[in-house]
């Protein structure tokens, strides 16, 4: 086999430049191409939902245009249609768009009524989110007293979609304190409205004064900033895009710096526009000068799944048990991960391309058996991806177009010439999945994956780590519906030694249990087999395929719920155990673990980042135990415990996304990621939070004077959710990337501490200050910083841009707790005289022992409030008028507190 050439490789990566990525959005001068809109499968067919679409996004490309200073809009949008609705003519074959890579989602809610529109955001700051998602109802516009109009509303998403960027209001903290004052949690400070709160019993509501908190100088719990409908403040759109003079984002001259809002946290004080002009978007565009076209819309059906395995059978395959682990591989996609319904074909490949199987429709066992038994089974010849793939086209076409059709490519080997069918690659519109087998499979696999959408993976010689099964098992369909989709459940090995037994359990929970598969390999003979149910009854019928060295048991019906416990026995060989399952009921969503990396490569010494989402439909499950396991082309793993404590490399507490920094680089190349969670009744979540990134749920508006109430938003009811606390197990594949520039042995300290994102401070008795973060670590959100620099300022932006010059508190007695843990600091103010009223902001740096800072950490606030001896409010009575929404009954406020006038200018 010839080598790879660096020459060749860098010919590749320039042919590919414009890749894709997981997102098919292109900006094509001042125009978002590419959009995917994806209605969900499970929502019911409904035509008038095509148009609503249509209509909310050229509602909205007017009010991007107008908001970017003239600068974006809406070019062309294709909408994913179920497989399960109509036919129609003008429904087409998607190419490269799928439900996995959509960037809008339309889908029923899990909770009725609970309709609000979010973005899923992943990262922090400027980082691309991952995707919006919008309710039937409100794309119909149900919801537009709580929302605003549909566009306006896609705007404000499309915002914290692509730029990255965070909301200006706060529901946890809606009011803090500034200069004696009692300020609303707005952007600009120019939004103009009133305070008060709703007391609902039954159909009617009284609108109550909101009373000061005698001890924090805040309203009490349920008091609401009410907008007034007629404005005329521009900004902000991430305040509230639903104000109708509201046409601009913050900007540096009209951004409320001292609001705390997640914007403010996340984005080191910057307005919303601040960040958009910091985008590769807003760098690469100038402003236009004539109006922009009205967007075009696309109509895509998705149909059958189409996929032809291309196997390479080279010489090389026959050593470490390659070819064999891929028959144990091949034969997990066929009899369990690949769907019924679906057309599957086969191509190998040496120097040349043998067709082993055209385009077979799965109906049955019958043809997934078929299929195994066209798996390779003898390595020789040397090795042609581009045969393989161009063989693998012809095979499609016999039945249908290649857009859209998936592509399974395997090898181990390099091949110098994968350059001569990048065109042809790029013609077919396939989505081509990669496996990277070995530590000498070609460089350029990951270009083919990056350029067609599709999933790149790796798995080495390391039989115990399970990886190439990970890899095929992760091949599901990305267009069919969750309820169909194949879940991992478990994935483990070990090399045992001399009649060593592997033992553990299995947890099948409620929501799964359908056409659930227990699989287990091995490298030499058939181990002893032991698999008892939940009940204790002892589960025989193994399939022994000795060729393969494998078995497998197929559970009919729905596998009962519960901990399955197995023991398999053997001397000195590797096993593996891989058990997969299917949900339970088409209506009960699964518990689904979806992990990836933040980025494809990574470069010494810049941090990768591992995230795993956990969920229940569109509910995250909270309080999992989530480990990854990363492994790298040379064999060696790490192993890291993934958190959701909004620290760290965690943007969000609480959102079922969990997430870590891996900086344990140990060399160039590949690298695997798996990811394993396990849930139980006293780890799930006890309470469900909203949705963080999403657009202000309006309480309600003032009109001539008067409070009109928006119906409480709704909460959720988790009694209502059958299975939500499960008991569950999961294992996911996290994809592969590439590292390089990585230094040899030893590899120097270049990691400094993560910053400190969720600083707080409050004031206790005596003038002292209560700070609590959570602990950064020695490299990143690992290990144990040396020590805290903690600064204060009576000015915000002084302390933000001069944090060196500020006042610096003793830390002497400070000792930095071990990265992830909660830490409290307690001190009073020197230097600063402490009056009524003084605002006292507070940041943090942690220095590691090699002397590396952190990046300044969020900028924490106090306002030194002194209790009046006598009450200093009296609110008059409020007064009763009609409400024009039905079954809410509305009262005017009429009232003032001495001394302060609670509207804001």
């Amino acid at each position: 086999m010839g080598s790879s050439k660096s020459s060749v490789f860098i010919l590749v990566l320039h042919l590919l430049a414009g890749a894709l990525s997981e997102s098919l959005i292109r900006l094509n001068n001042n125009g978002y191409e590419g959009i995917v809109i994806a209605i969900d499968p499970n929502v019911p067919e409904d035509e008038t939902l095509i148009q609503q679409i249509k209509d909310m996004v050229t509602q909205a490309s007017p009010y991007l245009f107008e908001a970017t200073e003239k600068r974006f809009y809406f070019k062309s949008v294709a909408i994913l249609i179920p497989e399960n609705w109509k036919t129609k003519p003008e429904y087409v074959k998607p190419k490269l768009e799928t439900y996995k890579n959509a960037d809008i989602l339309v889908a029923e809610p899990n909770s009725p009524g609970n309709d609000g529109p979010y973005t899923e955001q992943w990262g922090n700051c400027g980082e691309k989110g991952e995707r919006i998602y919008f309710t039937p109802d409100f794309v119909a516009g149900k919801k537009l007293p709580q929302y605003g109009p549909q566009g306006r509303a896609f705007v404000h998403e499309w915002a914290h979609l692509r730029w990255g960027v965070f909301n200006e209001y706060n529901t946890d903290q809606k009011f803090y304190l500034s200069n004696r004052r009692i300020k609303p949690v707005i952007c600009s400070a120019g939004i103009t409205g009133e305070t008060a709160r709703p007391s609902c019993q039954g159909g009617s509501c009284i609108t109550r004064p909101c009373k000061r908190d005698k001890v924090t100088g805040l309203y009490e719990k349920g008091c609401e900033f009410i907008p007034g409908r007629d404005q005329m403040e521009k900004a902000s759109i991430m305040f509230s895009q639903s104000i109708g003079s509201v046409v601009e984002f913050c900007t540096k001259k009209n951004h409320n710096k001292e609001a705390p809002n997640e914007q403010n946290q996340k984005c080191n004080l910057r307005s919303t526009w601040e960040v958009i002009q910091g985008s590769e978007d807003f760098k690469k565009t100038a402003p236009m000068t004539a109006e922009p076209p009205k967007p075009t819309f696309s109509l895509l059906q998705i149909g059958q799944r189409v996929v032809c395995l291309v196997l390479d059978k080279s010489g090389s395959m026959a050593a470490g048990d390659r070819l064999n682990r891929l028959n144990q591989a091949g034969k997990l996609f066929l009899l369990q991960t690949v769907e019924q319904g679906s057309w599957v074909g086969m191509v190998t490949f040496d120097r040349a391309a043998y067709v082993k199987s055209q385009l077979i429709q799965i109906n049955s066992g019958t043809e997934r058996d078929m299929l195994t038994r066209s798996l390779p089974t003898v390595a020789s010849g040397g090795t042609s991806i581009c045969s393989g793939l161009r063989s693998a086209f012809t095979v499609i076409k016999k039945k249908y177009p290649t857009d859209g059709s998936e592509i399974v490519l395997l090898t181990d080997g390099e091949d110098n010439t994968i350059s001569t069918c990048l065109n042809d690659v790029k013609q077919s519109g396939a989505i081509i999945h990669t496996v990277a087998l070995g530590p000498s499979a070609a460089k350029e696999l990951e270009e083919l994956s990056k350029m067609t959408g599709g999933l790149q993976t790796y798995a080495s010689d390391q039989a115990q780590n399970n990886g190439l099964i990970d890899a095929f098992g992760a091949l599901s369909s990305g267009n069919k519906a969750v309820s169909q989709r194949s879940i991992q459940l478990e994935s483990k090995g070990l090399t045992l030694q001399s009649s060593q037994w592997m033992n553990g359990t299995v947890i099948v929970d409620s929501t799964v249990g359908k056409d659930t598969l227990f699989l287990v390999t091995w490298t030499t003979a058939p181990p002893q087999i032991l698999l008892w149910d939940p009940s204790g009854k002892k589960q025989d019928g193994f399939v022994v395929d000795k060729q393969t060295k494998m078995a497998y048991l197929q559970i009919p019906g729905i596998a009962k719920v519960g901990t399955w416990k197995y023991s398999l026995q053997a001397s000195s060989q590797t096993l593996t155990l891989t058990v997969t399952s299917r949900a339970s009921s088409a209506t009960l969503p699964p518990v689904t673990v979806t992990s990836k990396m933040d980025k494809d490569t990574g470069k010494f010494p810049h941090p990768m980042v591992v995230y795993a989402k956990i969920h229940q439909g569109d509910l995250p499950i909270l309080r999992a135990k989530v480990t990854a396991l990363i492994e790298s082309v040379n064999g060696k793993t790490v192993t890291l415990e993934l958190l959701d404590n909004g620290a760290g490399a965690d943007a969000t507490k609480n959102d079922g996304i969990y997430s870590r920094y891996f900086t344990t680089y140990d060399t160039n190349g590949r690298y695997s990621v798996k990811v394993w969670a396990l849930g139980g009744v006293n780890m799930a979540s006890q309470r469900v939070t909203p949705q963080q990134s999403g657009a202000m749920y309006i309480p309600g508006w003032i009109e001539n004077g008067e409070v009109k109430w928006n119906p409480p938003r709704p909460e959720v009811n988790e009694d209502n959710l059958q299975g939500n606390q499960v008991y569950f197990s999961r294992a996911a594949s996290g994809g592969s990337f590439v590292a390089s520039e990585v230094p040899q042995a030893p590899i120097p300290d270049l990691f400094p501490p993560c910053k400190i994102t969720d600083l707080k401070a409050k004031i206790q008795g005596d003038n002292l200050i209560n700070l609590t973060w959570t602990a950064p670590g020695d490299d990143y959100d690992h290990g144990r910083a040396d020590k805290y620099i903690i600064g204060i300022s009576t000015d915000i932006l002084d302390l933000r841009d001069k944090f060196n010059d500020s006042l610096q508190v003793n830390t002497t007695d400070l000792i930095p707790k071990e990265a992830n843990s909660e830490e409290v600091f307690v001190f009073k103010p020197e230097n600063i005289p402490l009056t009524n009223g003084t605002d006292l902001f507070i940041a943090i740096q942690a220095v590691d022992k090699v002397n590396l800072k952190s990046e300044i950490s969020n900028v924490a606030q106090v306002s030194l409030f002194i209790p009046p001896e006598t009450p200093s409010e009296t609110p008059y009575p409020a007064i009763t008028v009609n409400s024009t929404i039905p079954g809410i009954h509305v009262f005017k406020i009429v009232w003032k507190w001495l001394g302060e006038l609670h509207i804001y200018q």
